[in-house]
C-alpha cells in the first residue's frame, strides 16, 4: 500500500505539474485583446477590434498608426512564425537550430537575401519606406519588455537547443528577405533543370521527353496572343555519371524546401473572376484559393486596415490577407477593388557551367577571356557549436552553388566538351533588387484599374496571375514578373556559361505583359495553366501545370450563364472531378483477371466512374479511395524500377498527361519491369496495380470495401515547420493537429489537397485558404484560413478553423464597422 500511495502521489505530482505549465507557460504567451496599453511611438489613439474568428480590424487615423498597430497584432499572434521566417531570409537558421540546418545556411547565404534586402531599402521611396519603418516600431512596441517565453510558447523550449538565446528587434529588412523566401519557394525550375539532366543520365533522350509531354491541345491557355515565336530548346544528351551528381544537387534543393515548405510537386493556385452579366447581383465575384505546403499554423494571417476620419495622408480601406512579418494585405479586397493571385510557374532560373581556370580556379572564362570571380566572406554561428566561416564565389551569372549544392561536378564527361574543372552559378531574376513591397502598398490603394496596373508594374518577383474585378462592374487580369529575355534556349537544362550564347539580354517590359480587360466572355480564370501557347510570346516556361483544373473551372465557369453567386463560388472551390480519372478507368475496367481482388475493386470502382458523380474525389467515396490506391501502385509499378528516387512520379498534372500517353501504347518500355524474366505490357501492370491497391487498402480500412473512405487515408495533418517536426513526441502533440478525417480532394483538382504517393496518402499541400469577394455588397464577402488566426498552441484560435477548412464552410469576410463590432471578442486600444 505505501508503493501505491508513493506512485498515486507520483501521478498526482505529475498531472499538478502539467496543469501549473499549461497555465503558467502556455498561457503567459496569450496576447491580451482588450483594455487600454500605452505604445510609444503612436501618433494618436488606435483600436484593434477582434471579430468573433479572432481577426484583428485595425482602426487608425494616420498611416504610421495603422501599419504600427498591425505590426503590434502580427506580433501578438505570430511572433515565432515571423521570427523563424526572418532566420530563413537571413540564412541564420543554425543559430535556432544549431548544426542541423549548416548545410541549408550555407546555400542561402550564397543567395545573399539579406544584401539584396539592404539595397533595396538604400533606393525604397520615402512613402514606401515608413510603411516598413511603422510596421517594425509597431513589432518592436510589442517585443519590448517582454521575456522570449512571454512571447511565445516555442521560446521556452528553445533553450534546449540554443541556450541564451535572444529575440532581436524586428527591422525593415526582415520583411524584405521574406519576399525572396517565398519567391523561392515558388521557383523550381531549378529543380526541372536538375530532374531532366538526371534522367538523361540513365534514360534515352526519346524516353526523357515521354516524361515532360507537350501541354495537351484542349486544355486551356490564360490569353490568347497572336505574337509568335520559335524557341530552341536545350541539349539532347548530358553525360553517363549526372545521375549520381544532381542526385546530391537535388537532395539540398528538397532540403531547403523542407524548412521553408516550398517546391512541393503539383502545388498551384485557383483564381477566377465572374462578370456581371453572370452573377445573381449584376457586379463580380472573385475567388481565391492559393495551394501551398501544409503548415500550423497557417502561413496566412488575415486582418482588416482602415483609417478613421478623413485624413487624406491615410487611404486604406483593406481587408484581407496578409503574411506575417510583411505590411499591407497580399490577397483581398479595398471598398473599390479586389484581387487574387496564382503562380505563373514562370522560369526566371538558369544554371550556368563555369569553365574554371586549371591554374587559377578563382577565374572563370567568358568569351574566351579568365574573368575573375568575386568573393563575399560569410560567417555561420551554430548554437552548441563553433563558428563557421564560408567564402561565396560569384560569376556574372550569379553566385556559384556547386561548392554548397552539389555533391561532386556534375557534368564531367558530357557532350558540352567540358574543361576539366568548372563550377555550376545560379542565374535568378530574384537575385536583383526588388519593388515588390512597394507593388503590394499601391495595390492597397489603387482605387481602379490603372492605378491597380500601375502598382502591378512593381511587382517583379514570384511573377503572378493576377485577377481582378472593381465596384464599376470591370474585371481584368495581369500577368507580374520580370522575364528574362535569353539570348538562346528555353531555360529547361543547364548551359555553358563561358560561350555567350546563353546569356540574358534584358526582361520584358511591364507593357509586353499579357493582359485581359472585360473579355466577352465575362469571365476570366488561371490556375498555373500557361499564360499563353507554345510558342506565343512573350515566353513564360516549358513547365507549366498541365491545365486539368483549368480546364475544369472553364467548364463549370462556361456553364454559369447567369445568377452566380458567392455560394456558387464556395461550391466550386470544392469541386472534386479528378481529371485525370477518365483516361486511366476505361483501361482498369476492361482487365480481365481470375484474380478475385481485380473483380472486388473493379465493382467498387465501376459506380465511382459512373453518373453526374463520377470521378469526385469526395471523403466518403469508396470508389475514390480505390482508385487513388491504384493510381499510387500504378505510378510505382511503372515508373520506380526506371527512374531515380528524386525523380517518382508526384502524382499531379504532367503523370496525368504522362499516363494517358502511355495508355495508348501497351508495349511501351515504360510498363515493363525491371528485374523481372516476363515482359510485362500496360494490362499486366494494370493488374498488378488493382491487386495490389486492394490488398493495402484491405489492410489499413478493412476486408469490406463498400467501408472504405477517401477521407480515412487522406489525412491532413498540420504541423508545425519547427518543433513539430522534432522528433520527439511530446513536443510534437504540443504543437501539431490534425483537420477531422472529412478531407476530400486529391491532386490537380480544383479542390486541390495534394498527396505524395511515394509517402502514402497524407496530405502535403492545399488550399491554404479561400476567398470569395462579392463586389456588390462587400460584407457579403466570406473566406476561410486553413488552421486559425493564432499561433500560440492550445489557444482558441490555434486551431478552430481546422474544421471549417476541411469541409469547406467559408467565415463572414467582416468588413463595416458594425459587423466587425457584432459578437466581438474584444477591442484593444492602443495610446500614445
Amino acid at each position: 500500500m505505501r508503493w501505491l500511495r508513493r506512485i498515486l502521489i507520483g501521478l498526482l505530482f505529475v498531472v499538478l505539474a502539467g496543469a501549473v505549465f499549461g497555465f503558467f507557460v502556455v498561457r503567459r504567451s496569450f496576447p491580451r485583446v482588450e483594455g487600454e496599453i500605452e505604445a510609444a511611438g503612436l501618433d494618436g489613439i488606435v483600436e484593434i477590434i477582434r471579430d468573433p474568428d479572432g481577426v484583428p480590424h485595425i482602426y487608425a487615423g494616420t498611416e504610421h498608426d495603422l501599419f504600427f498597430a498591425q505590426g503590434y497584432a502580427h506580433a501578438q499572434d505570430r511572433f515565432w512564425q515571423m521570427d523563424f521566417w526572418r532566420h530563413i531570409g537571413a540564412a541564420r537558421l543554425s543559430e535556432m537550430f544549431g548544426d542541423s540546418q549548416v548545410e541549408t545556411d550555407l546555400f542561402l547565404r550564397s543567395l545573399d537575401f539579406t544584401g539584396l534586402a539592404e539595397q533595396e531599402l538604400q533606393t525604397m521611396p520615402a512613402d514606401s519606406r515608413s510603411v516598413l519603418d511603422a510596421y517594425a516600431d509597431g513589432v518592436n512596441a510589442y517585443l519590448e519588455g517582454r521575456s522570449p517565453s512571454q512571447v511565445s510558447l516555442e521560446y521556452a523550449i528553445l533553450p534546449l537547443q540554443a541556450p541564451g538565446y535572444d529575440i532581436e528587434p524586428w527591422s525593415p529588412i526582415n520583411t524584405l528577405t521574406w519576399g525572396k523566401v517565398m519567391s523561392w519557394d515558388l521557383s523550381w525550375n531549378m529543380l526541372q533543370e536538375i530532374d531532366r539532366a538526371t534522367l538523361s543520365g540513365v534514360l534515352p533522350a526519346d524516353r526523357v521527353a515521354q516524361l515532360y509531354p507537350a501541354y495537351p491541345d484542349d486544355h486551356p491557355v490564360i490569353v490568347a496572343t497572336g505574337q509568335t515565336a520559335a524557341v530552341d530548346g536545350g541539349p539532347s544528351t548530358l553525360p553517363d555519371d549526372v545521375l549520381t551528381a544532381l542526385a546530391g544537387a537535388g537532395d539540398r534543393v528538397r532540403d531547403v524546401w523542407s524548412v521553408t515548405g516550398g517546391g512541393l510537386g503539383g502545388i498551384g493556385s485557383n483564381n477566377w473572376v465572374v462578370g456581371g452579366s453572370h452573377t445573381e447581383s449584376g457586379l463580380p465575384v472573385l475567388a481565391n484559393d492559393p495551394h501551398l505546403a501544409i503548415q500550423m499554423p497557417s502561413i496566412w494571417y488575415q486582418n482588416g486596415l482602415h483609417c478613421a476620419g478623413t485624413n487624406s495622408g491615410c487611404p486604406y480601406q483593406v481587408a484581407g490577407f496578409s503574411f506575417p512579418g510583411t505590411p499591407g494585405v497580399t490577397i483581398g479586397h479595398n471598398e473599390r477593388i479586389a484581387w487574387g493571385v496564382t503562380n505563373q510557374s514562370a522560369d526566371t532560373q538558369d544554371l550556368f557551367i563555369e569553365k574554371l581556370n586549371p591554374d587559377d580556379p578563382t577565374q572563370y572564362e567568358f568569351e574566351g577571356q579568365w574573368v575573375e570571380m568575386e568573393t563575399r566572406a560569410e560567417t555561420i554561428v551554430v548554437a552548441g557549436g563553433d563558428d563557421i566561416d564560408h567564402e561565396v564565389m560569384l560569376t556574372r551569372h550569379g553566385p556559384v552553388i556547386s561548392d554548397t549544392y552539389f555533391e561532386e561536378p556534375p557534368f564531367n564527361g558530357s557532350s558540352l566538351d567540358l574543361p576539366d574543372r568548372y563550377a555550376v552559378a545560379l542565374s535568378w531574376q530574384t537575385l536583383q533588387p526588388s519593388t515588390l513591397v512597394e507593388a503590394i502598398i499601391g495595390v492597397n490603394r489603387a482605387t481602379g484599374y490603372d492605378e491597380f496596373r500601375s502598382a502591378l508594374a512593381k511587382w517583379d518577383i514570384a511573377g503572378q496571375n493576377v485577377v481582378y474585378a472593381d465596384v464599376e462592374g470591370n474585371i481584368a487580369y495581369q500577368a507580374t514578373g520580370e522575364l528574362p529575355i535569353r539570348a538562346s534556349g528555353d531555360g529547361s537544362w543547364p548551359v555553358p556559361g563561358w560561350t555567350g550564347e546563353h546569356e540574358w539580354l534584358g526582361v520584358v517590359p511591364f507593357d509586353d505583359m499579357p493582359s485581359i480587360y472585360n473579355p466577352p466572355q465575362g469571365y476570366i480564370s488561371t490556375a498555373n495553366n500557361p499564360v499563353v501557347a507554345a510558342g506565343a510570346l512573350p515566353f513564360f516556361s516549358v513547365d507549366a501545370n498541365y491545365g486539368y483544373r483549368a480546364a475544369r473551372i472553364q467548364e463549370l465557369l462556361g456553364s454559369a450563364t447567369s445568377g452566380f453567386s458567392v455560394a456558387s463560388a464556395q461550391e466550386l472551390q470544392m469541386d472534386g472531378a479528378d481529371g485525370g480519372a477518365p483516361a486511366l478507368m476505361p483501361h482498369l475496367l476492361a482487365i480481365s483477371s481470375d484474380d478475385e481482388a481485380v473483380r472486388v475493386m473493379q465493382e467498387i470502382l465501376e459506380p465511382w466512374s459512373t453518373g453526374p458523380g463520377a470521378f469526385i474525389a469526395n471523403p466518403d467515396s469508396a470508389g475514390c479511395a480505390a482508385y487513388q490506391a491504384t493510381w499510387s501502385h500504378l505510378l510505382r509499378l511503372a515508373f520506380q524500377d526506371d527512374l531515380p528516387e528524386d525523380s517518382w512520379p508526384d502524382g499531379g498534372s504532367r503523370w496525368f498527361t504522362v499516363v494517358a500517353g502511355l495508355l495508348e501504347s501497351p508495349s511501351d518500355p515504360f510498363w515493363d519491369l525491371a528485374g523481372t524474366e516476363l515482359v510485362e505490357d500496360r494490362d499486366a501492370i494494370l493488374e498488378q496495380a488493382l491487386v495490389a491497391a486492394h490488398h493495402e487498402l484491405s489492410g489499413m480500412l478493412g476486408a469490406d470495401p463498400s467501408s472504405w473512405r477517401w477521407a480515412d487515408l487522406h489525412i491532413a495533418s498540420f504541423e508545425n515547420l519547427t518543433f513539430g517536426q522534432s522528433g520527439i513526441a511530446p513536443i510534437e502533440w504540443l504543437f501539431n493537429k490534425k483537420a477531422p478525417a472529412r478531407v476530400g480532394g486529391s491532386d490537380d483538382i480544383v479542390n486541390a489537397v495534394g498527396f505524395h504517393p511515394p509517402d502514402g496518402y497524407g496530405v502535403d499541400w492545399l488550399p491554404s485558404m479561400r476567398m470569395v469577394v462579392d463586389l456588390a455588397d462587400l460584407s457579403g464577402s466570406t473566406s476561410v484560413n486553413s488552421t486559425g488566426q493564432s499561433g500560440h498552441a492550445f489557444h482558441t484560435h490555434y486551431d478552430d478553423i481546422l474544421a471549417s477548412w476541411a469541409d469547406g464552410t467559408h467565415h463572414p469576410m467582416r468588413w463595416d464597422r458594425d459587423q466587425v463590432a457584432e459578437g466581438a471578442e474584444g477591442t484593444l486600444t492602443l495610446v500614445p
